[in-house]
């Protein structure tokens, strides 16, 4: 396996110099290009493939939930990390429901911006822990939004449930088939019926499903 190769979406050129000097200095990650505003995407990544697009959120032509939306529509698209210094509930879960794997602040440290980027690569969610909280106590605020999960999640079968209970747990498929007793491949197609059936575009939203359905 190659690294992870990323690309810095950022409207403040300064944060794009600190980020790549951060990230390109980080075992198994690689920075294959920059973009100032999310108009700029489509064209970068045409020219540079890569696997997890790191997000600002507020840029002045094309925001990152727009671009994150877009994105998400293209077949094999990378997974988004947003990393903002807002954390409003509406930006939250715009940007969970545009199809964001993870969500992380700009004070986080180093090591966990480069943890997320991995992470995000394999297919796992990513939230910073006051942006889970946030979600956790607006969920638990709102009757009917469990109701409305415990619904959706009632469609699964019992063994898509337990895939689906794993990555709400943030668990990764290694960990999910050890508890299971299943390979990873298996874990692999339960999560992605478990999105199909939810109509979901990410291992997040299935995780912040789980954790509303509570």
């Amino acid at each position: 396996m190659g690294p992870v190769r990323i690309v810095i979406v950022d409207d403040d050129a300064l944060v794009r110099s600190a980020l790549r000097l951060m990230l390109d200095g980080a075992d198994g990650i690689e920075v294959v290009a920059e973009a100032g505003d999310g108009a700029e995407v489509p064209d970068v990544l045409a020219a540079h493939p890569a696997d997890v697009v790191l997000m600002d959120l507020r840029m002045p032509r094309t925001d990152g939930i727009a671009a994150t939306r877009e994105m998400r529509r293209r077949r094999d698209s990378p997974a988004v990390v947003v990393l903002t210094t807002f954390d409003t509930q509406a930006e939250v879960e715009g940007a969970l429901a545009a199809g964001a794997a993870g969500y992380l602040l700009k004070d986080a440290p180093p090591q966990r911006i480069a943890a997320a980027v991995k992470a995000a690569a394999a297919g796992e969610p990513v939230l910073a822990p006051q942006v889970a909280r946030q979600l956790m106590d607006a969920a638990a605020a709102s009757g009917s939004a469990r109701e409305r999960a415990r619904a959706a999640l009632a469609t699964l079968t019992p063994r898509e449930r337990d895939v689906a209970e794993g990555i709400g747990r943030g668990e990764s498929n290694a960990q999910i088939g050890r508890e299971l007793h299943l390979s990873v491949p298996t874990v692999k197609a339960y999560a992605s019926s478990v999105l199909d059936k939810l109509d979901l575009d990410s291992r997040t939203q299935v995780a912040l499903l789980v954790q509303q359905a509570r």
